[in-house]
C-alpha cells in the first residue's frame, strides 16, 4: 500500500469563533493538496500554499454561487459570427456562455466551466444553452434574417449523459428549429471512448444535427481516425492561426487539404488580422471567425449588426471578401 497526503496549514483568526467552519475549509484545502500529490504520481505529500488557499476559497465560493446562478438568470449567451471567407456571407453564429455574477461580476468561462462540470450542473445548464440558442435562431429566421446555422459547445460531461440525445430531441421539437441548422461542437477528448462516442454521434446524426470537432489539432484524434465517424466539420485551433510562420502555414495547409479530401467543412477560429484572413483564403479555408470580424455580442447587437449593414467590403491581393465591423 502507498499513500498520497495533502497538508494544509493556517492560523485560526482571533476574531472568528466559528471553528467548525474553519476546520471544514482547512480540510477542503488539504483535500485539494492531496489531489496535487496524486497528480505527481502518488506515494508523496503536498502542502497547500497561501495562494492555493485563496484560490480554493474562491473556488468553493464560486461553487456556491453556481448552484443558484441559473435560477437567478445570471447566465446569458453571446454570439460570434461565422463568416464565409469566399464571399463574406455571415451565415451563422456560435453561441457562447457567459456568467455575470452578483458577487464576483463577470467570470471567465475558463474558470467557471470546469466548476460546472465537476458539480454536474453543466448538464441542466447545457440544456438551457441549446434551448436558448435554438429559440434565438428561430426568432432570427422569423424576423427575416437568413442565418442557416447556430453552433453550440457541448461539454464532455453533457455528451456522456444518458439522456442527452432524448433531451436534445425534445428541445428541437419544442423550438421547431430545423435540426440541420444546429451544429454541436465537441472536443477531441470526447472521442477517447470511441465505442460510446460512435453510438451517441450516430444517434445525433439520426436527429439530423451537424457535428463539429472543436480545437482540432490539440487533442487525441487524427483526420484518418475521424473519417470513420459521422463528423461534418473540423475547427482549426486558434493556436495554429496565431502562429502563422512557415511551419504554421504548412500545418494549416495540411489540415485544410486533408479535411476537405475527407469531406469535412473546415473552420478557422481566432482570426485577428488581415494577414491571417489572406493566408486562409489562399489555402481555400471555408469559414472563419474571430475578433477581426466581431467579438461575441448579445443577440440584439448581433441582429443590429446584420440589419444596419455594418459590413465593409475589402480587397486584399485581388480577393474580395467582407467582414463585420468591430463597431
Amino acid at each position: 500500500m502507498s499513500a498520497s497526503i495533502g497538508v494544509s496549514l493556517d492560523y485560526i483568526p482571533a476574531e472568528n469563533n466559528n471553528y467548525q467552519e474553519f476546520i471544514e475549509r482547512l480540510l477542503k484545502v488539504a483535500d485539494h493538496a492531496m489531489y496535487q500529490a496524486k497528480q505527481k504520481g502518488g506515494h508523496t505529500y503536498s502542502f497547500s500554499t497561501p495562494k492555493q488557499s485563496l484560490e480554493m476559497e474562491r473556488y468553493y465560493q464560486l461553487q456556491q454561487e453556481a448552484e443558484k446562478a441559473l435560477e437567478s438568470n445570471e447566465f446569458f449567451l453571446v454570439y460570434q459570427p461565422l463568416v464565409n471567407l469566399n464571399n463574406g456571407d455571415v451565415f451563422g453564429a456560435e453561441a457562447l456562455l457567459r456568467w455575470d455574477n452578483a458577487t464576483f461580476g463577470m467570470i471567465s468561462p475558463k474558470e467557471f466551466i470546469p466548476i460546472l462540470e465537476e458539480m454536474g450542473t453543466i448538464i441542466p445548464i447545457g440544456r438551457w444553452i441549446i434551448s436558448t440558442a435554438c429559440k434565438q435562431l428561430r426568432n432570427w429566421q422569423i424576423s427575416g434574417q437568413h442565418l442557416r446555422k447556430v453552433s453550440v459547445n457541448v461539454s464532455p460531461v453533457q455528451f456522456r449523459d444518458e439522456y442527452f440525445v432524448r433531451d436534445l430531441k425534445y428541445i428541437l421539437d419544442e423550438t421547431k428549429v430545423d435540426s440541420s441548422f444546429l451544429e454541436l461542437e465537441i472536443t477531441e477528448g470526447v472521442l477517447l471512448n470511441i465505442e460510446v462516442a460512435r453510438k451517441t454521434l450516430s444517434e445525433l446524426k439520426q436527429l439530423g444535427v451537424k457535428i463539429s470537432i472543436d480545437d482540432f489539432g490539440t487533442g487525441y484524434s487524427s483526420l484518418s481516425y475521424l473519417k470513420n465517424l459521422p463528423v461534418d466539420t473540423i475547427k482549426i485551433d486558434k493556436s495554429f492561426i496565431h502562429e502563422l510562420d512557415v511551419d504554421g502555414e504548412i500545418i494549416i495547409n495540411t489540415i485544410i487539404t486533408m479535411g476537405k479530401n475527407l469531406g469535412f467543412n473546415v473552420i478557422a477560429e481566432g482570426i485577428e488580422n488581415e494577414r491571417q484572413v489572406t493566408t486562409l483564403q489562399q489555402q481555400n479555408c471555408d469559414v472563419g471567425q474571430g475578433y477581426y470580424f466581431s467579438k461575441p455580442v448579445r443577440a440584439h447587437q448581433f441582429l443590429s449588426c446584420m440589419n444596419h449593414n455594418q459590413i465593409k467590403a475589402v480587397t486584399e491581393n485581388n480577393l474580395n471578401w467582407l467582414y463585420v465591423s468591430h463597431n
